[in-house]
């Protein structure tokens, strides 16, 4: 294992210090450090040495630590000398120092490289390295140099890289040697002039800036001018311990405006990290623990960390027997896989541990990596071959390599790199495997089994590889041989993870080694010999400014989409869009394209049918990011440019334009093409071969766009007036607009890499080479002013450089992209910096410039005085210059040069204010104006006030609309303020609140600007209703902004308030309507009735059929019963649960819906008796009850089937199901009573399930004769057929032959189940007839349960409503059942007792009077009788059976008693 160094009392480490605690302040430590690694060849032997701390801020000696190793020994290795072996070598003391390396700031000319990246099909380049060299190196500032001698480096030959970039680790030979003393002056072979490049003595000049498309080979270059940085033991000829590296930290200076690329760069560290016996071979770097990893030629693998800003081994792991060729951490840290020459193999984890190690017998390898997700390893043989295994060291495959194909000879590989995603991709599905040999083929792959990878021939002899931190591009190192050249050039190639070449950089020198990336992309350090060459990288970054808004892009690893924030950087907001595949950001004016794919699933406009299958699409945003017009196109975007009312773009053959509209006002061109189809002539293709005549085309030809050519486009630009087409051989094509017509040609001896024209289309710049007399090197960006044809700035290197007619001015250290050129004052962005957190821009990164006549005039003006700085501004005259003398000359109150320099830059405002200030005739007064004109208007505030003018300081902040400070000096002010402003500024501020949705600040101001409407608005979208409420009900009647209020709502679902708000307003129909929309059906009949409203009948009905045509018929039932409509709902309910049973569908579910059917007949009844009583109204006589409930039943002549037998359908499919459970819980005879019941039920289930079920018991039972009985029945049915009932008489022959047709018990079901008046009632929850005198009776479907049945459930096993406590209706109606089953046993007295104490718990209970009445009528207490029947009619007028029970009473009594009398005179006489 690779062990971690013991803790010594001298030097341990806090007892807080934990390894979490160490990688976090690790990351800390090493955030911005660039590292990068140098390795030399070097004999020697390993020595400790003397550590000399200086006296102040020198860093503490390392700990003292004992060594250990990675892992056990593997199998066949020696106990003493393999790897597994531990070796202990214990550190007495400090033993080296860490002098400070600087490198002086580069001069102005100095050879700084830019590169940028453009799309995939350009190739934009633009590098010159930087090398440092010993004469370049300051002094370093300590006192105590150790001198050592040693080995002299031959190579440098790799290079490590963390992603901060910023710590430099150069591997040595052994020591260095004292770094040479740096003279501050000039340096040497410099021309400092402003702008001067003189080539330094002795040196090349700048290698050219232009290079090759992929589709070309590279122009020739001159080597480059360099400052190079020699290692520190080059040249030295002392000798000492070898095993040595140095670390190199480049800082930089803080400077606002000096940040990025341009800040100066010094080397301000410099260490040498001893602990190597042998020439140190390979290096790798973990980035998210921050440590360097090293390995030398004996197998000695060294883990650096960094302690207070020196670097100490921390792990160590010897193995004599092989020697490391490749070691690779993977995407989290916390891994390593070590590979040795004779195939032996470690996986350790970040700690030390060791996970696995394997021996891969007879094979020599050279490289690893890791895949993305860690589950893949690439191991990279000696013969060149690359085999796939996974995280656990089994063999998967051999990698299939499809650059090797006919090729012969030896090979090897140069370099494998995975990209790990950590950035981001820049499209989904991205290759990011780079496998390079050296005879230059390379593929770049998806991933390890990729059947289509991307295929490159460098034509070179590589190196080394590596992709930068996004993964977008690909730095191929090594050497091309050159025709002109006897010897071989070093070369980096440039390609995107397509295999589409970017560019070349020809390095000077005699062997490339190595290259490293810098952690943001922005550098690439290049090993050359003995030497460091440094390159800038400029990123063609997707990117746009408009409207004070830079829109930028950037990709993420958690979403494949780009991210696009488009930045206001006025107000410092950002607006995030994601978009797919986005290739382009075009911008112009206040409006930005997005060139993208089509999506595929995303459906195109309806009037985009002539694009029908577009594969991409431009966006028409605003510069907040929302998309105005997408036009969906069938050419690729490579090159788009847009004016203020055409967007270009062009494919490699052809170039589209589009016509845009936005809303605003039209101008006099769109007017005149108001009149057309909205696509005629806004839309038009042609190919570049093409000779248009400027006339108006109709629908666009995609099929031109189809056709190849010889000469591709490589550049397009366009004014208003104006289309240049630059093509490959150099031809640039100039059209017209609006009307395309080509106009001329022109011809250069350079291909273009960008057209720019000036703000009168009367100049062409390109980047490289143009007609006039003007060429620039390593430029990579440029702008023309707007206002002004003879200027443009452009960014070369690090320097801004301002031409006015060709010439140059003094340039401008920066290494920021050109926003805007206007006004003689640039504004630039540092995009760089805002990509190191695109989440969070800073306004820091905005940079403005002011050019040299901008400046020379305000210095003018400020030190000279108005007439010399008019004369210069006479002689250099622009607008700006002479808006600036204006304003110099009214703060001096000269106001006719004041009045003559907004003449001359057409300022009529300015010349209205002049005019205005010379009407005035108090000195201060005009100060006061001047001032506000300015801007500073809190001293202009002053001004007035101190003039007891405060209407006038009141008028001032109207007009800047500054309705907090009105209302300051309003309340403020000694007299009495003006009401209605107070009120205004009361209600400014709260739409000032609302307008930013802070609503609750809002409320305040409108209540005391008494804005009853705009306070409604924020009540409700405070959701504060009760506020709401009460504002409405403050209102008076019939005040317009009730219905508003009503309306919110109805939003809300607030029925009660918006009703009441509508009858405040005299709006009965709304409310119903509302009622209606609300379901509240209850509601809204109460307000039709109240309010003589008839239509709510036939609007329920006009609904209710609506809902029924469309099949929800249970909406209509929810519709009916919310209304009370319960007769209307179950006559619905029993339509459902009919056509449920004809389908034969499950019998618990067609039960449910008898008893939801009979639940809405009961409410029926109990409204209809609520009717009957409110319209009886009291003390009514016997007649009118009798005769109003005989007038409710002639108004349902059809209600008798669902009024008097409502619960029949549900006790059908209850003892039906009921039967069967008991049928197969083994209660056969239950279940035999139960089925017995099923016979009154024919009508509702069919009778071949009745009597199948019965047979079924009966037979089960034993019961013989009745199931003979149900055969027969069965057999006699009309609705079997033949077969059906062959089938029936042949089951029953096979029964009946073996068991007589009879009961073998006597069963009293016969006389039990007999119907009649003497029926008993059935218990629901066992089919068993009740024969007990307690039983339990279910308060809602009025069904009877045995008393010791029904503790044991908690639900009625009918109509399943829940067994709570008995109420007074439910023990009346108890009473009066159990009376009535005494009644039936001919106990009459004992039933009188029963419905007397029905009538005491329930007073109001009619049907006990009856049932007593009837018992007392048969006994022929007639009297008694009458007073119970009159008490019934009492209580229900309409209860016919009393009011014939009633007369008939009356009739028998007198009939009695005309006998009686007949009687006693018969026996009188």
């Amino acid at each position: 294992m690779l062990k971690r160094r013991n803790q010594k009392p001298r030097w341990a480490r806090p007892n807080n210090y934990s390894d979490d605690v160490h990688s976090t302040w690790l990351m800390q430590e090493m955030l911005y450090y660039l590292h990068f690694c140098l390795m030399s060849s070097i004999l020697g032997h390993g020595n400790s040495r003397a550590f000399k701390k200086e006296k102040e801020g020198g860093c503490p000696p390392p700990p003292q630590v004992e060594k250990r190793t990675w892992g056990s020994r593997l199998p066949g290795e020696a106990a003493d000398g393999g790897r597994g072996a531990p070796v202990v070598a214990r550190l007495t003391g400090p033993r080296l120092e860490h002098p400070l390396l600087k490198a002086p700031p580069e001069a102005p000319g100095g050879s700084r490289a830019a590169l940028r990246f453009p799309n995939r099909t350009e190739a934009r380049l633009r590098l010159a390295p930087r090398v440092l060299q010993p004469e370049d190196r300051r002094r370093p500032p300590w006192k105590h140099v150790r001198a050592a001698s040693g080995r002299l480096p031959n190579a440098v030959k790799a290079l490590a890289l963390s992603k901060a970039g910023r710590g430099l680790h150069t591997p040595g030979a052994g020591t260095r040697a004292r770094s040479p003393a740096l003279h501050p002056g000039r340096q040497p072979g410099r021309d400092h002039r402003a702008g001067a490049e003189a080539p330094s003595p002795g040196r090349a000049p700048l290698a050219r800036a232009a290079v090759a498309r992929a589709t070309g080979a590279a122009p020739a270059a001159d080597p480059p001018r360099e400052t190079r940085y020699r290692s520190p033991l080059a040249g030295s000829d002392r000798r000492g311990h070898g095993g040595s590296h140095d670390v190199l930290l480049p800082e930089q200076e803080n400077d606002a405006k000096l940040r990025g690329l341009a800040a100066p760069s010094n080397l301000s560290m410099n260490q040498t990290l001893e602990g190597h016996s042998g020439s140190v071979q390979v290096v790798a770097w973990n980035e998210q623990y921050q440590k360097l990893t090293t390995s030398d030629q004996n197998g000695l693998i060294i883990v650096w960390m960094l302690y207070k800003g020196s670097w100490y081994e921390e792990m160590i792991n010897s193995r004599n027997k092989s020697v490391v060729r490749s070691m690779s951490w993977n995407a989290d840290g916390q891994k390593i896989c070590i590979v040795y020459e004779d195939g032996a193999v470690i996986v350790g984890s970040v700690d030390g541990n060791r996970i696995w190690g394997k021996e891969l017998k007879g094979i020599q390898l050279c490289h690893v990596a890791w895949s993305t997700d860690s589950k893949i390893l690439l191991f990279g043989m000696a013969n060149g071959e690359i085999h796939v295994y996974d995280n656990q060291g089994n063999f998967i495959i051999k990698m299939r390599l499809s650059c090797l194909v006919n090729v012969t000879g030896a090979i090897s590989i140069a370099g494998i790199h995975w990209y790990h995603g950590t950035e981001g991709y820049v499209e989904p599905d991205c290759p990011c495997l780079a496998i390079c040999f050296d005879n230059g083929r390379c593929q770049i792959m998806r991933h390890e089994n990729d059947r289509n990878p991307v295929l490159i021939d460098t034509g070179m002899h590589v190196v080394s590889i590596q992709w930068n931190h996004t993964g977008s591009v690909l730095a191929v190192a090594g050497s091309q041989k050159v025709v002109t050249q006897d010897k071989d050039v070093n070369t980096v190639q440039f390609y995107t993870p397509f295999g589409e070449h970017l560019g070349t950089l020809k390095v000077p020198g005699k062997r490339m080694s190595a290259l490293s990336w810098e952690g943001g992309g922005l550098k690439i350090a290049l090993a050359v010999d003995s030497f460091i060459y440094f390159a800038n990288i400029r990123p063609d970054y997707k990117w746009g400014y408009c409207s004070n808004t830079v829109v930028y892009a950037y990709t993420t690893p958690d979403r494949p989409e780009y991210c696009v924030v488009f930045w206001d950087t006025k107000n410092n907001e950002k607006y995030v869009k994601y978009v797919k595949s986005l290739i382009s950001v075009t911008t112009c004016g206040d409006f930005c394209i997005l060139a993208t794919k089509a999506d595929e699933s995303h459906p195109q406009e309806e009037d985009e049918t002539e694009t029908l299958g577009a594969m991409f699409v431009l966006v028409l945003c605003n510069s907040i990011g929302t998309p105005l017009d997408p036009k969906y196109i069938d050419i690729v975007p490579l090159f788009v440019t847009m004016t203020k009312t055409h967007v270009i773009a062009a494919s490699k053959e052809a170039f589209y334009i589009w016509q845009y509209r936005v809303a605003k006002k039209l101008m006099a061109l769109e007017i005149n093409q108001i009149t057309r189809p909205r696509r005629e002539g806004r839309e038009r293709v042609y190919h570049v071969d093409d000779t248009p005549s400027a006339s108006v085309d109709g629908v666009p030809d995609y099929s031109k766009a189809i056709q190849g050519t010889r000469d591709p486009i490589c550049a397009i630009t366009a004014s208003d007036k104006t289309l240049i087409v630059g093509r490959e051989s150099g031809t640039i094509q100039r059209y017209s607009l609006p009307n395309v017509g080509l106009i001329q040609k022109y011809f250069l001896n350079c291909r273009a890499y960008r057209l720019s024209l000036n703000c009168n289309s009367s100049t062409g710049q390109q980047v490289i080479g143009e007609l006039l007399k003007l060429e620039r090197k390593d430029v990579w960006d440029m702008k023309w002013a707007k206002d002004n044809p003879d200027l443009f700035a452009m960014m070369e290197k690090t320097r801004m450089y301002v031409f006015r007619n060709l010439d140059p001015e003094e340039p401008i250290q920066t290494s920021g992209y050109i926003c805007n050129f206007e006004d003689l004052e640039i504004k630039s962005v540092l995009l760089d910096e805002i990509l190191k957190d695109p989440e969070h821009p800073n306004k820091d990164y905005m940079l403005n410039f002011e050019i040299r006549s901008l400046r020379d005039s305000r210095a003018l003006l400020e030190k000279v005085g108005i007439e010399d700085a008019s004369q210069f501004i006479e002689d250099n005259p622009h607008p700006r210059l002479w808006r600036l003398l204006a304003e110099a000359a009214l703060q001096k109150l000269d106001l006719c040069t004041a009045e003559q320099a907004f003449v001359r830059c057409e300022d009529y405002q300015g010349i209205k204010f002049v005019k205005r200030l010379g009407n005035l005739q108090s000195e201060a007064m005009k100060q006061a104006e001047v001032v506000a004109y300015f801007g500073r208007f809190e001293e202009a505030e002053r001004m007035y006030l101190d003039m007891d003018r405060r209407d006038l300081a009141i008028g001032l902040r109207l007009k800047l609309v500054d309705w907090f400070r009105v209302l300051h000096l309003l309340k403020t002010g000694s007299g009495v303020a003006d009401d209605s402003l107070l009120e205004q500024a009361h209600n400014a501020i709260g739409d000032y609140f609302a307008d930013r949705q802070k609503w609750l600040n809002a409320v305040e101001y409108y209540v005391q600007g008494r804005n009853q409407e705009r306070l409604a608005e924020c009540y409700y979208m405070l959701e504060d209703y009760e506020g709401l409420e009460s504002l409405a009900s403050s209102l008076p009647e019939n005040h317009k902004l009730l219905p508003d209020i009503a309306q919110m709502f109805v939003r809300v679902g607030m029925c009660g308030q918006a009703v009441t708000a509508f009858l405040r307003c005299n709006q009965p129909k709304a409310a119903v309507d509302t009622c209606v929309h609300l379901h509240q059906w209850n509601k809204a009949v109460e307000l039709a009735k109240s309010h003589n409203m008839k239509e709510i009948g036939s609007l329920l009905a006009r609904y209710a059929s609506h809902l029924l045509e469309k099949n929800k018929t249970l909406e209509a039932i929810e519709l009916y019963r919310k209304a009370s409509y319960f007769f209307d709902a179950a006559k619905l309910m029993f339509k459902i649960a009919d056509e449920e049973a004809k389908k034969r569908a499950k019998p618990l579910r067609v039960k449910k819906l008898y008893v939801l059917a009979a639940l809405l007949v009961q409410q029926h009844q109990e409204q209809v008796k609520s009717a009957q009583r409110g319209k009886a109204g009291g003390e009514s006589s016997e007649a009118a009850s009798a005769l109003a409930g005989f007038l409710e039943e002639e108004v349902l002549p059809t209600a008798g089937r669902f009024t008097d037998s409502a619960w029949r359908g549900a006790e059908a499919y209850h003892f039906f199901v009921l039967a069967q459970r008991q049928l197969y819980e083994g209660y056969v005879d239950t279940a035999l009573q139960t089925a017995f019941h099923l016979r009154d039920y024919e009508d509702i289930i069919p009778a071949v399930e009745i009597y199948s079920l019965l047979a079924l018991c009966a037979c089960a039972s034993r019961a013989f004769g009745t199931c003979s009985k149900a055969f027969i029945k069965l057999e006699s049915l009309e609705t079997l057929s033949s077969e059906q009932k062959q089938q029936y008489e042949d089951l029953a022959l096979e029964i009946f032959t073996k068991h007589t047709p009879k009961d073998n018990r006597k069963s009293e079901l016969d006389s039990l189940l007999e119907g009649g008046e003497g029926k008993l009632p059935t218990c629901v929850a066992t089919g068993r007839p009740i024969t007990e005198y307690q039983f339990w009776m279910c308060s809602v479907c009025r069904h009877c349960v045995h008393a010791q049945e029904i503790s044991s459930c908690a639900f009625c096993p009918l109509c399943h409503s829940a067994v709570g406590k008995c109420s007074p209706e439910d023990l009346a109606t108890a009473y009066n059942n159990r009376g009535q089953i005494k009644y039936f046993r001919v106990d009459f007295y004992e039933a009188m007792d029963d419905y007397t104490s029905a009538i005491e718990v329930q007073p109001s209970f009619e049907i006990p009077y009856y049932n007593r009445g009837l018992i007392l009528y048969r006994l022929g207490y007639f009297d008694e009788a009458l007073e119970d029947f009159k008490k019934v009619l009492d209580l229900n007028p309409g209860f016919q059976d009393a009011i014939l029970s009633l007369k008939q009473t009356i009739l028998d009594k007198e009939e009695k008693q005309r006998r009686k009398t007949k009687r006693n005179i018969e026996k009188n006489y």
